[in-house]
């Protein structure tokens, strides 16, 4: 079923000013995000540095937008429950709980990569 709407570019336009608000919203409002994409800045280009090929180099990539991806989400689910209420409610804290997790398995993922890589490159 199609939404009733703006479509073509207008639609495009839309999108990517509803996300460059977004993007705003969480630089301005998460901590973590301001952290992981302060870590990409630095990681982006060691990453050229470190990979010595295209693969290596996606390897190490990857995995580093992987995590500022599930960090927008995290917040996002949060910011949704926060918006329902302020009251205490198992599902709402499973909720967080679970996004927490999803950050912490890309994050993992992302120490695993670097780390493999590095092993490889220098020991």
């Amino acid at each position: 079923m199609n939404k009733p709407g703006r479509k073509g570019l207008t639609r495009l336009w839309d999108a990517t000013r509803y996300s460059r608000k977004g993007l705003s919203a969480a630089w301005q409002h998460e901590e973590a995000f301001r952290q992981e994409v302060t870590l990409a800045l630095i990681l982006f280009p060691s990453a050229f540095w470190l990979g010595q090929t295209a693969l290596e180099r996606i390897a190490l990539i990857i995995p580093v937008v992987l995590v500022v991806i599930v960090e927008l989400i995290n917040s996002a689910i949060e910011a949704a429950i926060d918006r329902i209420g302020t009251e205490k409610h198992p599902l709402s804290g499973q909720a967080k709980d679970i996004g927490s997790a999803a950050v912490l398995m890309s994050l993992l993922l992302c120490l695993t990569s670097w780390g493999l890589i590095i092993v490889d490159r220098f020991f």
